[in-house]
């Protein structure tokens, strides 16, 4: 019996082709897969966050803002997972147009403070009494004020989608438990007002959903009205069980502590916090700027020990507690860069500070200032350093 060339063992070949080689390379430096060991930590989600935020209070320049919204939307699209508390981030993003579309009202009832040359329209004006000089509600529309007014609405509802992304990436539980123990207490009441609008609007989506299925409506001022009330009571259900959780886990038991040690704490802290707030003071003005900073940096140091010290009052353990990793690290980082570097854009020169809060007298459009927009872009950094979600994870073929 020959052997033919169907029995011989069959050998598969690596392909060394240019794109397969860059595809195997890609797949090594993507993000790991997101997993509980590899999670980052929340804090660093809020330290990103707010620092997006801190720069966006320092520009109105609608092309830097819009930059940032920009970058703030591509990070949780790419690192958000399924759950709750990640669904808040469009109630952010619908909030930040409803204040942007009340700003704009205001300024075309109220008026603006803006003296403008091109009128739009010209409402009717209504007479208001002596007392209320400077206040006006109808008139003269310009274009120059309602530049203004869009300007001003658009940075608020840049720090509110900001504060919407750190929700929608930051597990609220996970956070506290990464607090110290002398701020539960107070922390505790911090992570429930946080959560309270994610599992709120978590809450509505799935009573709409079931009247969605039973055939009765879900929008309009009824639909409104009869999923209110089990909203509400479930709100309630959930308090109650949270309470119930705290009062079983022995939340609220404290440490004997000496008196000498409460004392100093106390000092400790509240001094601290007397020299962040004087040594911020002098930062911020000219007159105190060879005091500031050291006067900062000692308030810290006596706060934080004030801080160690309270938590020894506090008799708490952390299960699998979070490690602050590289990745952490990042993505903190690339948060306080964007800050950083647009606030000293801005001290450089008058020309800077003019191109990141661009005129509306005259009229004209704003530039595009190449700098603060790259400093900008690295706040896309945590979209491509942190874990991918399961959902968004793709595998190369």
């Amino acid at each position: 019996m020959t052997a033919t060339n169907d029995d011989k063992p069959q050998t598969t070949t690596v392909p060394t082709t240019p794109g397969a080689l860059a595809r195997k390379v890609q797949h090594q430096l993507t993000a790991p897969q997101a997993t509980r060991t590899n999670a980052i930590h929340p804090g660093a989600w809020w330290l990103w966050a707010l620092g997006l935020g801190t720069a966006a209070s320092r520009t109105t320049n609608p092309l830097l803002l819009a930059l940032l919204i920009g970058v703030a939307g591509y990070v949780v699209a790419a690192r958000r997972t399924e759950a709750p508390w990640a669904r808040s981030y469009g109630a952010f993003v619908k909030l930040a147009l409803a204040v942007l579309v009340i700003r704009l009202a205001f300024a075309v009832v109220l008026g603006s403070p803006i003296p403008g040359t091109h009128t739009l329209l010209t409402l009717p004006e209504l007479p208001l009494p002596d007392w209320a000089e400077g206040i006006r509600i109808g008139g003269r529309v310009t274009a120059e004020g309602l530049v203004f007014a869009l300007y001003d609405g658009l940075k608020l509802a840049t720090l509110l989608i900001c504060v919407g992304a750190a929700n929608a990436l930051a597990n609220p539980a996970r956070l506290l438990k990464s607090l110290p123990g002398a701020l539960y207490e107070a922390g505790v009441a911090v992570v429930v007002a946080l959560t309270f609008a994610p599992n709120l609007i978590a809450d509505v989506q799935r009573l709409r959903a079931a009247r969605r299925l039973r055939g009765r409506p879900d929008k309009g001022l009824r639909g409104l009205l009869q999923v209110g009330l089990p909203v509400l009571e479930g709100a309630l259900e959930r308090s109650v069980s949270l309470a119930a959780a705290m009062d079983a886990r022995g939340y609220g038991r404290t440490a004997d502590v000496p008196r000498t040690v409460r004392r100093t704490t106390a000092v400790l802290t509240l001094g601290g916090l007397v020299g962040v707030c004087a040594g911020t003071y002098g930062l911020l003005t000219a007159e105190g700027g060879g005091y500031g900073l050291p006067v900062l940096l000692a308030g810290l140091a006596a706060a934080l020990a004030g801080l160690w010290l309270g938590g020894r009052r506090s008799l708490r353990t952390r299960y699998r507690p979070d490690a602050w990793g590289v990745r952490a690290w990042l993505v903190a980082a690339s948060g306080a860069a964007v800050a950083t570097l647009l606030i000293l854009y801005a001290s450089c020169t008058p020309a800077n500070y003019a191109a990141l809060h661009p005129g509306v007298v005259p009229l004209t459009a704003p530039a595009l200032p190449l700098w603060p927009a790259a400093a900008i872009l690295l706040g896309l950094l945590p979209a491509f350093v942190t874990p991918a979600p399961e959902n968004t994870r793709k595998e190369p073929s």
